[in-house]
């Protein structure tokens, strides 16, 4: 059929094609970010808040002060422990709907079902199988302490923001309760929801010290002790709440550009400190498997046995003074 069109029609056909093909691509796209976009999500999420403001904490609040007779026997058990609490405090702050026994048995069953892969599949010796399953079952409480970690950082980024959003909500004659709202519900999460949760305790008759003063436990970051311990100076003594919260809105941004500089100061070391840990067990790993007679007296030896528990401790003390070296705090 082309053959029998001209060179301006064939020219014209092939880039009224292009066009119509990129024009489909580009229709595809933007359904797609309209769908499953960032902008998108965010107003899903603020969606669901304003559609479910107080329910789901409500509910929160419900499965945590419930009976214990209502728990299962194990779940009993597990949260006797001496350390459950903290590691409830830690799903909380991790941002997780997780409940302690759920971690635990997934800690249990990641330790035993690596120690069986390390010393059955991969024929490893027992105390490096028992090595690698105590390794597994630190695992979950490491996923949590990352997802803390990130957390609370962007729970510190959003901070500077809500303390302008609240000193706005002041100079325009709202009450503190009024800015806290305004917070919780114009801004995304983590922040929104727990100031949310400041909001709702204060609604439901809990002093504002008291509510402020659960926030600081729940949010363990020494920007927001400041605004709590501003907050609270200001309802006893008096002053410009308004002054105060620009002030430390812009104390806490300089001192986030300060440490932003000291990351990037630090960077270099901080890499040099992640090869230097890493490279001896990256060699030991790649000697085992291209020449394992070679570092075979390491696990058959009693010689080896004494050299590896002296290069662990080594490599042990290395690695707590690399991270002391490049860990500076602003």
């Amino acid at each position: 059929m082309l053959n029998h069109l001209g060179g301006d029609t064939l020219v014209t056909v092939t880039v009224l094609v292009f066009v119509t093909v990129l024009l489909l691509l580009e229709g595809l796209y933007l359904l797609w970010r309209s769908r499953h976009g960032r902008e998108a999500r965010q107003l899903r999420e603020r969606m669901r808040t304003l559609a479910e403001p107080a329910d789901a904490q409500a509910q929160a609040r419900l499965r945590k002060h419930r009976s214990q007779d209502e728990l299962p026997w194990l779940e009993r058990t597990l949260l006797s422990l001496p350390r459950a609490a903290h590691l409830e405090h830690l799903i909380q702050q991790a941002g997780k709907p997780w409940r302690p026994v759920q971690v635990l048995l997934s800690s249990a069953l990641l330790g035993v079902g690596g120690l069986l892969a390390a010393h059955n599949l991969a024929r490893l010796p027992l105390l490096i199988a028992v090595a690698l399953g105590f390794t597994c079952v630190c695992l979950p409480l490491i996923y949590l302490r990352v997802l803390r970690q990130k957390r609370l950082q962007r729970f510190e980024q959003q901070l500077p923001e809500a303390l302008d959003l609240i000193g706005r909500a002041l100079r325009a004659g709202h009450s503190f309760g009024t800015g806290i709202q305004m917070v919780s519900e114009e801004m995304s999460e983590p922040i929104a929801g727990e100031f949310r949760l400041v909001s709702e305790e204060v609604n439901f008759g809990v002093a504002l010290q008291q509510a402020l003063n659960n926030l600081g436990e729940r949010v363990p970051l020494t920007d927001l002790r400041y605004f709590v311990v501003a907050v609270l100076i200001q309802r006893d003594s008096g002053g410009n709440l308004t002054e105060v919260l620009g002030n430390l809105s812009r104390l806490v941004r300089e001192r986030h550009k300060l440490l932003a500089k000291v990351r990037v100061l630090s960077a270099e070391g901080r890499l040099s400190a992640w090869i230097l840990g890493l490279m001896p067990f990256a060699l030991a790993f790649l000697l085992n498997m291209f020449s394992p007679d070679f570092v075979a007296p390491l696990w058959t030896d009693p010689i080896g046995h004494t050299m590896l528990k002296v290069m662990a401790g080594l490599m042990l003390t290395g690695i707590v003074l690399l991270r002391y070296l490049v860990r500076i705090r602003v």
